[in-house]
């Protein structure tokens, strides 16, 4: 079988650690069953020519297998899910509308929260921001209530676990920071459900297992 390598950060900031997307990747493969192996970038590197080569915007995960160079967490996780039953279900309408959850999470669940957390996270302090946040969290309550409607009743998006969950929890996981999930007890079930699930658990602990466990081994600052 061919070697499976993931790109991921050595050190990030506390606050993101549990979120940078190669979580997604890990899960994904953990799922799967497909064993990997790890390259860990270092801080002040994301612009190595090496890294470049392997994902043009600096960021991570980058996936090599056998040749294939992918970059974007949500292609990795699609090209991992086709080669599993586990992540998509062979029938042909139920595999189309995990798809369609897997787009829905990336492209519009994720960018209102995305973008609150970056205003809570960088710019709290900042007026624009402050006032601004208002319209950000109504904006990303609009998103959870539709959610929570769809969820109503059901254990996951599309009749049992799929890539749609993985990518939803994780999109989801942005919102620690916030009680917003906790006032929703249909999204906060759903949410801690994928969380518990023996995967999730590896892939995390995997992440985590990168960083320094001493703070005096970090960066200085990210750049």
């Amino acid at each position: 079988m061919a070697r499976i390598r993931i790109t991921a950060f050595s050190w990030v900031p506390p606050f993101a650690r549990g979120l940078v997307r190669d979580l997604r990747a890990r899960w994904a493969l953990e799922e799967a069953g497909l064993a990997y192996e790890e390259l860990l970038i270092r801080h002040g590197d994301p612009e190595s020519e090496v890294h470049l080569g392997l994902q043009p915007f600096g960021q991570v995960p980058a996936y090599e297998e056998d040749g294939l160079l992918l970059f974007e967490s949500g292609a990795i996780v699609l090209h991992i899910a086709e080669r599993s039953e586990a992540l998509l279900p062979s029938d042909p309408g139920a595999r189309a509308r995990a798809r369609s959850w897997m787009f829905a999470a990336l492209n519009t669940v994720e960018p209102p929260i995305q973008n609150l957390a970056e205003i809570d996270l960088f710019y709290s302090d900042v007026e624009w921001a402050k006032l601004r946040r208002p319209s950000a969290v109504e904006a990303v309550t609009r998103r959870l209530v539709k959610l929570s409607e769809r969820l109503e009743g059901r254990d996951y998006l599309e009749g049992r676990f799929t890539a749609a969950d993985l990518l939803m929890t994780t999109v989801l996981r942005i919102l620690r920071h916030t009680d917003l999930l906790e006032t929703m007890s249909v999204l906060d079930a759903y949410r801690k459900r994928c969380e518990a699930r023996p995967a999730f658990q590896k892939a995390l602990a995997d992440q985590m297992a990168a960083f320094p466990k001493d703070e005096k081994d970090a960066p200085c600052s990210m750049e």
